[in-house]
């Protein structure tokens, strides 16, 4: 799942970075032309692989946007694991179940691509658990009822979607061949959502009502999800520069307006935008204005469940400490068993 543009510096310094900064020696002959070549591979829209020569900021932008995906897949699965519990039917407990494993493989893959950049999952775990890292801020939101489980599939997943497949063609091979494989189950995660809000709004006025009382609580966060305005996002210029991020965050999330308020139509929900009209000389929807305090509040870790799913979080992984350690001392007897055979 995911996510809001991965541009969020992962603390507040570096988010309001007004302080000094050690002087770089000039490069040397050498670096400048690694970097000439670097620079005209990315023009080429040539992939990078994890053992050719790239600059340390680009390595580093990587590693804050691939970890901050991973720990948003990882922590996304809280909000609706809460519900599996409690599903209407047989049926949606199977979908949600099978969902939610999904959300924990995402994690897995981009765990996974980060690490080839020369970082551990030890140290990228650690990062979260402490709470320097960052992860979507959508998932600090409380899930009141099981509307809410198919608006996170609907809108959520639909503009994790709308942000995920563009980096399918990211410059760094890793992330770009794990993005393939992610969003077609995204794909599934929100056409499950949308029909499950398609059932519930054919049902009784109170399940209707629940419906749209999901879309009014959602829909501005899905909004912000795509990142700050371009002209506030002091990561994405760069990003755009080196390939990693390829539509800007103003255009991914008029993307995602103008895809989904005929899905609302259809499903027969109010978007809660009085703004929301059709411009006939852009050829797209306006909308109104995103209240970044709120976006910047959750961010910052002063949302309603930041502590909550931190907390829930750090609990799942000590419990799981001893499933590690089980898996650690099979492998050193396979290792030894496997030595011994060959002496």
């Amino acid at each position: 799942m995911y996510t809001q543009s991965f541009s969020v510096a992962d603390n507040a310094d570096d988010a309001k970075s007004g302080g000094l900064r050690a002087v770089s020696p000039p490069p040397t002959e050498a670096e400048i032309a690694l970097q000439a070549r670097f620079d005209a591979r990315i023009d080429a829209d040539e992939k990078i692989e994890p053992k050719d020569w790239m600059p340390d900021a680009y390595r580093k932008t990587l590693v804050r946007q691939i970890s901050q995906h991973a720990h948003s897949e990882i922590v996304g699965m809280l909000p609706e694991g809460n519900w599996i519990s409690r599903a209407p039917s047989l049926k949606r407990k199977a979908i949600l179940i099978a969902k939610v494993q999904d959300e924990g493989g995402h994690g897995l893959y981009l765990y996974s691509a980060a690490e080839t950049l020369g970082t551990s999952r030890g140290e990228m775990l650690d990062a979260l658990h402490s709470g320097r890292a960052k992860y979507s801020s959508i998932f600090n939101y409380p899930t009141l009822n099981w509307a809410d489980v198919g608006v996170i599939g609907w809108l959520v997943d639909g503009a994790a979607i709308m942000n995920q497949i563009p980096l399918c063609r990211c410059s760094y091979g890793p992330y770009a061949r794990a993005m393939i494989r992610v969003c077609k189950e995204e794909s599934f995660h929100q056409r499950q959502g949308y029909e499950a809000l398609l059932v519930m709004m054919k049902g009784n006025d109170a399940q209707k009502a629940m419906v749209q009382d999901a879309v009014n609580r959602f829909w501005w966060k899905c909004l912000a999800m795509f990142g700050p305005p371009d002209n506030d996002s002091p990561h994405s210029a760069q990003g755009m520069r080196w390939g990693i991020k390829r539509i800007s965050n103003d255009d991914l999330r008029q993307k995602f307006i103008d895809a989904t308020v005929p899905q609302a139509q259809v499903l027969g929900v109010t978007l809660p935008d009085p703004e929301l009209k059709w411009n006939e000389e852009r050829g797209h929807w306006d909308h109104g204005e995103i209240d970044w305090d709120e976006f910047w509040a959750t961010v910052n870790g002063r949302g309603p469940c930041n502590k909550e799913r931190l907390a829930t979080r750090v609990k799942a992984h000590n419990d799981g400490q001893w499933v590690r350690d089980a898996a650690m001392a099979h492998a050193r007897k396979q290792q030894q068993r496997t030595i011994q055979e060959a002496a």
